[in-house]
């Protein structure tokens, strides 16, 4: 599947139904005397807008990688979201203005059959425009798409309110435009608002995915040699490009060659089911060794008078250096990781004092 292609392709009917909505819009709406459905014509014209945005991001995120931008173009998908987002955002502002406009120097709307009818016809072909593009965007996971569809249900919504107006008005002479302009503007300005808050905190950096986390480190865990799976890291350069590492526990006895050979397969197994570029570190385990295995059991009952600490792993006690290392996950709510771990250290320190100790703090990055 050609991610850019079916933007685009998606793009281009959402171009072409808007515009035709724009101009029905405008003209009934301008003859009417009607500034809800004036403005919910602006509102077709800035998703209009926004496919083309769409579009260009799409292009632009399909480059091939290059010298300066080894992981690709994809996060510009991303930057076309928060355009769109900012573009929802000023017609929402502009929507908010000409309301209260006309709520201080109020204009009676003609309304006819007609031009109800259109609106009608309007909000089923938002509905139906809305779901296409924002299930396409899902399916081929594209933030932009997903915001178009979403300004698309929204419109929706608009235009069944501007309906329910235009009524009122007809039958009881009551003009409420200018309240209900208000009513469209927070609407438009709270899609906004949200569209550019999950798009910012995706260029951010945000938490895993918890269902692709798990998914992963239960497939990379089925592997006979593989005693567990830790420290999933994943980097997104865009939808269709992410970066990984993690960390798999085996046998110490194991040989480089072994190893090498395990890594290489797990790697590009992962990449053809998931698609992720995977980096994977080592850790040995101690099996036999009735001295560490005692002190790793001293060790999860110190550990379990944290709740701050969610995990322990890697634990390993090298024989010839007395030295003993591990890995420990604390909460981000701890107030003090670094105490924390010193306190474990002094503690099993106490009951094991000839070993050198290794502590490493890890944070909760997936689950």
């Amino acid at each position: 599947m050609d991610r850019s292609k079916v933007i685009i392709n998606v793009s281009i009917k959402a171009i072409i139904t808007n515009i035709i909505l724009v101009i029905f819009k405008a003209v009934v709406g301008i003859f009417v005397n009607s500034i809800a459905i004036v403005l919910d014509a602006v509102n077709n014209l800035s998703d209009a807008i926004s496919s083309i945005i769409t579009i260009v991001g799409a292009k632009l995120a399909g480059k091939a990688p290059d010298r300066e931008h080894p992981y690709g173009h994809g996060r510009i998908e991303y930057i076309a979201a928060v355009i769109i987002a900012l573009i929802i955002l000023f017609a929402g502002a502009t929507s908010l203005k000409e309301s209260i406009e006309k709520i201080i120097t109020p204009i009676k709307a003609n309304y006819s059959i007609a031009s109800l009818i259109i609106v009608g016809v309007a909000i089923f072909v938002k509905l139906f425009l809305g779901n296409y593009v924002k299930n396409n965007g899902k399916r081929i996971d594209s933030q932009s798409l997903i915001a178009s569809g979403t300004d698309a249900l929204f419109d929706a919504v608009v235009s069944f309110a501007t309906l329910v107006a235009a009524v009122i008005s007809i039958v009881w002479g009551i003009s409420i435009e200018g309240y209900l302009g208000i009513l469209i503007a927070v609407l438009i300005l709270k899609s906004g608002i949200e569209i550019l808050k999950e798009t910012l905190n995706t260029i951010i950096g945000i938490r895993a995915d918890s269902e692709l986390s798990t998914k992963i480190k239960e497939y990379i865990n089925a592997y006979d040699e593989v005693e567990g799976t830790y420290d999933l890291i994943l980097h997104s350069y865009g939808p269709s490009r992410i970066i990984g590492a993690t960390n798999i526990q085996v046998d110490e006895k194991m040989t480089a060659k072994e190893i090498h050979g395990l890594t290489k397969k797990i790697q590009a197994d992962i990449y053809s089911k998931f698609g992720i570029i995977l980096t994977i570190g080592i850790y040995a385990s101690n099996k036999t060794d009735k001295e560490a295995l005692a002190i790793e059991k001293e060790l999860k009952n110190i550990i379990d008078q944290y709740p701050e600490v969610l995990q322990l792993h890697g634990f390993f006690l090298d024989e010839k250096t007395n030295n003993i290392s591990f890995d420990i996950i604390i909460a981000f709510e701890a107030n003090d990781p670094n105490g924390i771990r010193e306190e474990i250290i002094n503690k099993i320190k106490e009951k094991y004092p000839k070993y050198n100790y290794f502590v490493v703090v890890d944070s909760d990055f997936s689950d």
